[in-house]
């Protein structure tokens, strides 16, 4: 059976995507709502009774709202680190199952091996993910103000990557609803990446393993799919990537379920 991944949403108002191998079945953040995260996992015929655990990469409400409505009610296994525990059991105020790792160290659900390391972002402990699959290994780096170093090399071996491309920067700084203090956070170096600060990131990582890239968390109000797509897509041209397909994500619907095996 080949590795399934599908993106049920990723936006600025909620993250959370689904994976599916041989053996394990998980989310990766569950920030729609219980509900939203029921109905489409049932669009590709799947249901939150079955799985096998929930990671988090940190605590902030479009990647944890669903907790509350899936990991207390069914009493799925929450992997996080402690400094995101304590701060979600602070917010949300639920019992949940926790399984409790070290910033930095891996550790196996079912035939996925889980792979973290600390990324730049305003929350407590934020962590990104490199899944490793029998079939491929799946990065996720959907909240970070700059990469670092351990960050780029973490996730160098990705054959699938979601990248965040936040907002597109003109249109942020032009933005008449944000006070400029928001501004300055989602621009600082521990805020969400723009659409060219992705860009750079991905000309840094691209390999001749990289054959997916997932652009992710676009704000609702500060850019536009076709701009991230556009941006992103010429950069990796450019530096002759044209191996690597370009992908964007919705916030109002599942992508297509993409599927890989060891042949491509």
């Amino acid at each position: 059976m080949p590795v399934r991944l599908t993106i049920l949403g990723s936006g600025s108002s909620g993250n959370c995507a689904y994976l599916e191998s041989d053996e394990t079945r998980l989310l990766i953040d569950a920030g729609l709502s219980g509900r939203q995260i029921r109905q489409r996992l049932a669009l590709i015929g799947r249901t939150p009774e079955t799985l096998h655990g929930i990671l988090l990469t940190h605590e902030h409400s479009d990647h944890v709202q669903g907790l509350v409505g899936l990991g207390a009610r069914l009493q799925i296994p929450v992997f996080c680190n402690r400094l995101t525990k304590e701060a979600v059991e602070e917010q949300l105020q639920v019992k949940l199952s926790w399984r409790i790792f070290s910033t930095g160290a891996g550790f196996d659900v079912g035939d996925v091996a889980v792979e973290t390391f600390s990324v730049p972002h305003d929350a407590s402990d934020p962590i990104g993910f490199l899944l490793r699959t029998p079939d491929a290994n799946i990065g996720f780096l959907t909240d970070l103000g700059h990469a670092t170093k351990l960050v780029i090399e973490r996730v160098r071996s990705a054959n699938v990557l979601v990248l965040e491309t936040n907002h597109d920067l003109k249109m942020l700084q032009n933005d008449l609803r944000r006070p400029w203090s928001v501004k300055q956070r989602i621009m600082s170096r521990h805020g969400h990446l723009s659409n060219e600060a992705a860009a750079e990131l991905a000309e840094e990582i691209v390999s001749a393993e990289l054959r997916y890239l997932y652009l992710g968390h676009l704000s609702q109000d500060c850019n536009r799919p076709e701009l991230a797509y556009e941006t992103v897509w010429k950069r990796l041209q450019t530096i002759g990537a044209t191996h690597t397909e370009v992908k964007s994500t919705s916030q109002q619907e599942p992508s297509a379920t993409l599927e890989l095996t060891n042949s491509g």
